[in-house]
């Protein structure tokens, strides 16, 4: 199955495995999508915004790798407030060994982060595929 267990090693590759496993999906893909401005002032960017062609139903997805114990964990709640303020739904794809187990738990149980090892179904079924 495409997208099932992509070896990703920063959040560049991270965010090209999400394309290719929504590409092979039959989704539109656009990538650093500007949607405003932060509270601080800089543009606001989505990293990835898929479209079913058919109904055009979209959705953004903010892609976060953490290789290693650090920071990138603590900054996904803030993440999550920013999808708040988007025009469209969105959701946060998480990859790498760097996330602790209770982050992990915690980030997954929002309802708002999927790992990318899960990304495939929870596609298919938010696009009905």
């Amino acid at each position: 199955m495409p997208g099932r267990a992509q070896a990703v090693a920063n959040g560049q590759e991270l965010q090209k495995a999400v394309v290719e496993l929504a590409t092979s999906l039959g989704l539109e893909c656009r990538t650093e999508v500007k949607v405003g401005r932060r509270i601080w002032g800089p543009q606001r960017r989505i990293d990835v915004v898929l479209t079913e062609l058919k109904s055009k139903l979209k959705l953004g997805l903010e892609c976060k790798f953490q290789g290693t114990t650090g920071t990138a964990e603590e900054k996904i709640p803030a993440t999550i407030e920013d999808i708040k303020a988007w025009p469209i739904r969105g959701l946060v794809v998480i990859d790498g060994p760097g996330f602790s187990e209770n982050m992990r738990g915690y980030l997954i149980a929002t309802g708002i982060v999927v790992e990318l090892e899960d990304l495939v179904d929870w596609l298919k079924l938010y696009f009905v595929l």
